[in-house]
């Protein structure tokens, strides 16, 4: 039995701004209409002798990711890392968790946020992996490369194993960082690989090899496992023991140390997506070298990359740029320089811009929120609450709230009242007054939210219940 532990952290900084921190790309449908999630499952479940996934997420995306494999059906186990510390400990969590029941699976590592034109060549690569893993090798899959990339890392292949077949796999001679330009031609030419970041190997294996290279690691992911607790469909891994765990990447806690490390060529239209560019170059072109997304005219434009989420975005005389429309924020960049907007992102964060993190809708458990207004004193907020879902019974400090209901009907919790808005009917909520709204029916309820106070951010909250467990965060 194969189990695909798939890894749906990070957040995707380079795609600003579509991608932001608490909305990243492996959450969008960048390369087609499923989410990049979704489609990494989805081809995973083309493998025979699959079993269900086991996701390891964040705090911040567990529900968005619940939502996203409810939608394609089937089940799966989802790990809640308290923090991030890097793929060794997430996938020594999920070995754990596979071996939980009393199986040794073999166990399938796939990033969520991966482009792979051929699923058929992924299958068969799974496949030929597979014999090696069952043998103990811990395998990774080395994309055939075409061009001398200098974003990625690469593999040296060593001697061929088993039989002389492409499909047999070779030793790992050695990992080697990301080279300059010069040294990637010299790698292209000597037949290196792209490191894929895509793993398959025995869960006792990779535990045991663990073990022995980073002992603490070990012995801390197996703590914050033991102190694991069930949270609905979700399992949260020990806090304090799992912010102890050293940060590290696979590759350089076991793949680059083990003697056991055996890669398989794999050539199969494989991105990561790490860059505008990389999305453009993916994606299907028009005569002219472009992609247009949305509401685009564009006149005498070539290879460039042009998405308007919302407004008409109109392009005259310009090639090889990226633009990016959302509704708060607008990228044009030379598709030369796509890697450098994380720069960007980075400067947003140095000043605390909540572009960096948010879109002007941002998705709770019980629905989302998006702000329309916003002045000294006063914000208004859309505001949409799916059926049966409840927000957090809360009051705030220093913000009162005017709600006004245009579809659907709200159960207002007001102080010591409970009662029904209706259509084209409000409430006010006064300042410390304890409040909480649900929709008790089955449409979406769509309300109008003014907020005025001396202080309206999202912190400003007290929580006194919450039916999804979370601390003070926006409810």
């Amino acid at each position: 039995m194969i189990i695909p532990v798939i890894l749906a952290g990070g957040s995707g900084t380079r795609l600003w701004p579509l991608s932001r921190e608490l909305y990243p790309k492996q959450l969008l449908p960048l390369a087609g209409e499923e989410t990049m999630l979704q489609a990494t499952v989805e081809r995973a479940r083309q493998v025979p002798a699959i079993a269900e996934p086991i996701v390891v997420c964040t705090e911040d995306h567990r529900f968005m990711v619940a939502e996203q494999l409810r939608a394609i059906g089937g089940k799966a186990m989802v790990l809640i890392e308290p923090l991030g510390r890097d793929t060794a400990p997430a996938v020594a969590a999920a070995a754990l968790g596979a071996m939980a029941e009393g199986g040794d699976p073999l166990l399938l590592v796939l990033p969520a946020d991966h482009v792979i034109a051929d699923p058929a060549a992924f299958t068969a690569a799974v496949q030929a992996g597979s014999l090696l893993a069952e043998s103990g090798q811990l395998v990774t899959f080395g994309i055939v490369p075409c061009r001398p990339e200098t974003g990625y890392g690469y593999i040296q292949k060593g001697e061929r194993l088993g039989a002389e077949s492409p499909e047999a796999g070779f030793r790992v001679a050695r990992f080697v960082e990301k080279p300059d330009v010069v040294t990637a031609e010299q790698y292209l030419a000597e037949g290196y690989l792209w490191n894929s970041g895509m793993f398959l190997f025995r869960a006792s294996r990779f535990l045991a090899e663990l073990a022995e290279f980073e002992p603490e690691m070990n012995i801390c992911v197996k703590g914050a496992y033991a102190a694991r607790r069930q949270d609905f469909d979700f399992i949260r891994l020990g806090r304090e023991e799992f912010s102890r765990c050293p940060a590290k990447s696979l590759d350089y806690a076991v793949m680059e140390r083990t003697q056991a490390a055996a890669v398989i060529p794999l050539d199969c239209g494989w991105s990561d997506v790490g860059s505008w560019a990389a999305l453009w170059e993916i994606g299907s072109r028009d005569a002219a070298g472009n992609i247009l997304h949305g509401n685009v005219l564009a006149r005498d434009v070539r290879d460039c990359y042009v998405h308007a989420a919302g407004r008409l975005v109109a392009v005259v005389g310009v090639h090889d740029h990226v633009i990016v429309e959302t509704a708060d924020a607008v990228l044009v960049a030379h598709k030369d320089k796509a890697q450098e907007v994380k720069a960007i992102v980075q400067q947003l964060k140095a000043e605390k811009r909540s572009e960096a993190v948010l879109h002007r809708r941002v998705y709770r458990p019980w629905g989302s929120y998006e702000c329309i207004d916003h002045g000294e004193r006063f914000q208004v907020k859309r505001i949409e609450v799916k059926p049966g879902a409840s927000l957090s019974l809360q009051r705030h400090y220093h913000r009162a709230e005017h709600w006004v209901v245009v579809k659907g009907a709200a159960e207002v919790t007001n102080g010591e009242r409970t009662f029904l808005v209706s259509e084209n009917e409000s409430t006010y909520i006064p300042v410390g007054v304890t409040h909480r709204l649900r929709n008790p029916g089955n449409i979406p309820l769509e309300m109008v939210e003014v907020q005025s106070g001396s202080y309206l951010g999202e912190d400003d909250i007290e929580r006194f219940d919450d039916v999804y467990g979370r601390e003070q965060t926006q409810g």
